[in-house]
């Protein structure tokens, strides 16, 4: 995969993540669940993606991490948006809104 390519995909998962940590913190395992109930099943985002992307976007200082107890009762890592990351997903909204209206046209010519 080329590499622009490979950054766009991060770029997603990583604007996907941001976004679901707007309404307060979460495990990883309900960052998924969030994703895949609101997408309707569509976006559905493996542990071995998820994981390496909340370790990165936590190194990028976007979101802080700290251990607490899941709804089961389970130790967990529950991840929360930093102001750094509430800038970071509006950059991440207005360079996909951009890639989406130029992309547009292209697939719905005739």
């Amino acid at each position: 995969m080329p590499p622009n390519a490979r950054d766009a995909l991060h770029g997603t998962l990583d604007a996907l993540v941001l976004k679901t940590l707007t309404w307060g913190p979460r495990h990883g395992y309900a960052i998924a669940r969030w994703l895949r109930d609101t997408s309707k099943e569509a976006i559905q985002i493996e542990e071995g993606s998820l994981y390496p992307a909340l370790y990165r976007l936590e190194r990028e200082g976007w979101i802080e991490a700290e251990w607490g107890v899941s709804e089961l009762g389970r130790k967990a890592r529950f991840y929360r948006l930093t102001p750094s990351g509430r800038r970071q997903l509006s950059s991440e909204v207005e360079r996909f809104t951009q890639f989406v209206a130029a992309v547009k046209p292209i697939l719905l010519a005739r």
